[in-house]
C-alpha cells in the first residue's frame, strides 16, 4: 500500500484547454484550465518498495551534492551551476553534449512568483520540443540535433533542507495509456507555447523519493526525439505527512542533451 496523496489531473475535451498567463495585463494573473483534485496512492522510493531506471523508465534519482546553495535572484551561482549540471549529465546518463538552458526555482507559498506546479503534466509536446530545439540553436543547428539523438532533461533539486510537503512525484511511464495524454496552450501576451496534460486513469502508478534532501537530485526526461519514455508528473499534496511540513523550496533546471 502506498503513501496517499492528492493531484489535479486534467479533464478529457473536445475543445482546446489552455493556461493563460498575465491576463488583462496583471503580471501574475493567471487562468487555468479546469482540472480535478484526484486521490492517488504514491510508492515511496525510499521504501524500497520500486525501483526506476533511466534507460527503461526516463527517471533516475542520484546523489549529487552541489557547491551551490543560495540560487538566490543575483544569479551569481549559475556559471558555476551549469558546470555541475553539465557534469552531472555526461557522467549519469552519458550526455556527449549539454545545454543549460533554464532555472526555475519554486517555493510553496502564496506570495512566492513561481510555486510548485499541481496540475499533472509533462513539459513539452512534440511540437512544443521541437520549436525549443531551434529557438535554442537555430533552424540549420536544430536539423543537426533531429538527424541525431537528443533529448530535454529536467534535474530537480531542493533547497536548504530535505523535502517534506509538496514533494515532486511521478507516473510509471508503463502505466499512462496513450489517450491519457492532452496538448494544452500556454498563452502569453507575445507568444503560444504547449505542454501535455494527464487525464485521470485508475492504471496510473505513482511514485516519489521521500524527503529529498539538497544532496540529491531526479533526473528525469521530458522529451526524446528517439522514443525513451518522457514523464507525468506534479507536485504531491500528501493526505498524511511522514513529518510536520516546512516550507518547500526546490529548483529545476532545464536541459537540452545530445547522446553520441
Amino acid at each position: 500500500m502506498g503513501t496517499a496523496a492528492l493531484v489535479n489531473y486534467h479533464v478529457r475535451s473536445d475543445e482546446r484547454q489552455a493556461f493563460r498567463f498575465d491576463v488583462g495585463g496583471v503580471i501574475g494573473n493567471l487562468e487555468s484550465p479546469e482540472l480535478v483534485p484526484t486521490r492517488v496512492e504514491v510508492d515511496d522510493l525510499r521504501d524500497g518498495t520500486c525501483t526506476v531506471d533511466f534507460a527503461a523508465d526516463g527517471i533516475t534519482f542520484e546523489q549529487f551534492p552541489s557547491a551551490e546553495s543560495r540560487f538566490d535572484k543575483s544569479r551569481d551561482w549559475k556559471a558555476a551551476y551549469d558546470l555541475e549540471l553539465t557534469q552531472l549529465l555526461q557522467d549519469r546518463i552519458n550526455a556527449r553534449e549539454v545545454i543549460v538552458f533554464d532555472h526555475t526555482v519554486r517555493v510553496d507559498d502564496p506570495s512566492a512568483p513561481r510555486k510548485p506546479a499541481r496540475n499533472v503534466h509533462n513539459d513539452y509536446s512534440t511540437a512544443g520540443a521541437e520549436q525549443r530545439v531551434i529557438d535554442l540553436v537555430g533552424s540549420e543547428a536544430a536539423r543537426d540535433y533531429e538527424a541525431g539523438h537528443y533529448a530535454f532533461i529536467n534535474v530537480w533539486r531542493p533547497i536548504e533542507r530535505p523535502i517534506d510537503s509538496s514533494p515532486l512525484g511521478f507516473i510509471r511511464p508503463d502505466s499512462i495509456d496513450p489517450d491519457d495524454w492532452m496538448t494544452i496552450d500556454l498563452i502569453y501576451p507575445d507568444r503560444i507555447g504547449q505542454i501535455l496534460g494527464v487525464a485521470a486513469n485508475a492504471s496510473h502508478s505513482w511514485f516519489y523519493l521521500s524527503r529529498m534532501r539538497p544532496d540529491e537530485v531526479v533526473i528525469f526526461n521530458i522529451y526524446d526525439n528517439r522514443g525513451r519514455p518522457f514523464l507525468g508528473h506534479s507536485a504531491l499534496d500528501m493526505i498524511e505527512p511522514k513529518t510536520t511540513p516546512t516550507l518547500r523550496k526546490s529548483i529545476e533546471s532545464r536541459t537540452l542533451v545530445r547522446f553520441g
